[in-house]
């Protein structure tokens, strides 16, 4: 749950800054706040099932610069 939509009140997960960056470039924090308020429904969005498939292949040092989605721009 974003911060700005009241995320402090609950609890929160440790992400990899590449994995935090990789959600927010997607979803605004309206549709994080709605929709994906937590992680099984982040893992279940196609989007970020394939970004995690993706991304486990890759060493834990491994970062790369995240770009908004197209969708967002």
């Amino acid at each position: 749950m974003p911060r700005l939509k009241g995320g402090t009140h609950l609890g929160t997960v440790r992400l990899h800054q590449i994995c935090h960056s990789a959600i927010h470039a997607r979803f605004s924090e309206t549709e994080l706040a709605n929709r994906l308020a937590d992680i099984a429904s982040l893992k279940a969005d196609p989007e970020i099932a394939a970004f995690i498939t993706w991304v486990r292949a890759k060493p834990p040092t491994f970062h790369a610069p995240t770009r908004r989605s197209k969708a967002r721009s």
